[in-house]
């Protein structure tokens, strides 16, 4: 822990005078508990979208995880995508509305027994938890309850795309990604059912807006105190060595809160995702984190995304902060 900027910390939170009074021995705990909770009070709700299949129940789990750690709210929701693509026709409107009279009623029993699920888990004893059903298209079911709700985080299983399906579809995880208002974090049905992050790659080119996921990387580290390893790409700040990098990268994590902070230097600029996979196969990172300008339209055609590429092939779950 980061003593003397935490002492700090509080004694401004608790207007307190004299910053010597949190040193004492018998006040670690509570100044602990004091930063935590200051840190992470802005994660009050976790969105999981769920088809209920294994792959979605996989993210479920972790999200339940990081909910229960963050004291936050898990909200699970399913949307009913078929209305969306098939409207149904007026002549068959009565056997519509039966079918779907029984697949709402599936749906519901099927939230229910995923809530039970979660909530026995041990550490979930507190965990709240709601569900919610809604109908159209996936992305924007998602992007429409986390807007309502006010979700703070979005964690969605993913198997990734490739392919000719990558080029002109991609994955619902990617449409999130690409429309959404809050951080999603992608879960790959290959990583593993414990969440306990012990070190990050923050995959940065150091632009000023890049501060953003500095500061959402700190709150994540007052959860799970974690080191970071910030991966510095291609220079396209235009730093002149590596002295002004990892100055850079200290200018932005003092800003953030962010600590335990070291810099590394990518130099291949063919291939930015390859770099970051290997590097983060290189140290045994646990979770990538990635801002994305969530490039739509023309612009995404032209100039793609590296935040999405980078979720479609890791093996590692990615968080992507989005910096609008």
């Amino acid at each position: 822990m980061d003593t003397c900027g935490d002492v700090q910390l509080l004694t401004k939170l608790s207007g307190a005078s004299d910053p010597h009074h949190f040193r004492a021995p018998g006040m670690r705990r509570h100044l602990l508990n004091k930063i935590v909770h200051h840190k992470c009070s802005a994660m009050k709700k976790v969105l999981v979208p769920t088809d209920f299949s294994d792959n979605s129940k996989h993210a479920l789990r972790i999200a339940a995880q990081i909910a229960a750690r963050a004291g936050a709210v898990l909200e699970i929701m399913h949307a009913n995508t078929a209305l969306a693509y098939a409207p149904p026709l007026p002549e068959y409107a009565g056997t519509v509305q039966y079918n779907l009279d029984d697949y709402y009623e599936q749906a519901t029993t099927e939230l229910f027994n995923l809530k039970t699920e979660i909530a026995a888990i041990p550490g979930n004893e507190r965990l709240q938890i709601e569900t919610r059903i809604e109908e159209g298209f996936l992305h924007s079911s998602i992007n429409r309850v986390a807007t309502e709700d006010q979700a703070d985080l979005i964690v969605m299983g993913t198997k990734g795309a490739t392919g000719a399906v990558e080029f002109l579809v991609g994955s619902n995880t990617e449409k999130v990604i690409r429309t959404c208002v809050c951080p999603i974090l992608a879960i790959p049905i290959t990583s593993g059912d414990q969440f306990e992050p012990k070190r990050v790659v923050l995959a940065s080119t150091l632009q000023i807006d890049q501060v953003a996921a500095f500061k959402a990387l700190a709150a994540w580290q007052a959860i799970f105190p974690f080191e970071v390893r910030v991966l510095y790409l291609n220079n396209p700040a235009g730093f002149g060595n590596n002295d002004e990098i990892d100055q850079a990268v200290s200018n932005f994590a003092e800003k953030a809160g962010l600590t335990n902070v070291a810099t590394h230097v990518s130099n291949n600029t063919f291939n930015e995702e390859a770099s970051i996979l290997q590097f983060v196969k290189e140290i045994n990172a646990d979770l990538i984190v990635m801002a994305t300008h969530q490039r739509q339209g023309l612009s995404h055609l032209v100039f793609g995304s590296l935040t999405e590429d980078t979720v479609n092939h890791a093996n590692t779950p990615v968080l992507a902060v989005p910096l609008r």
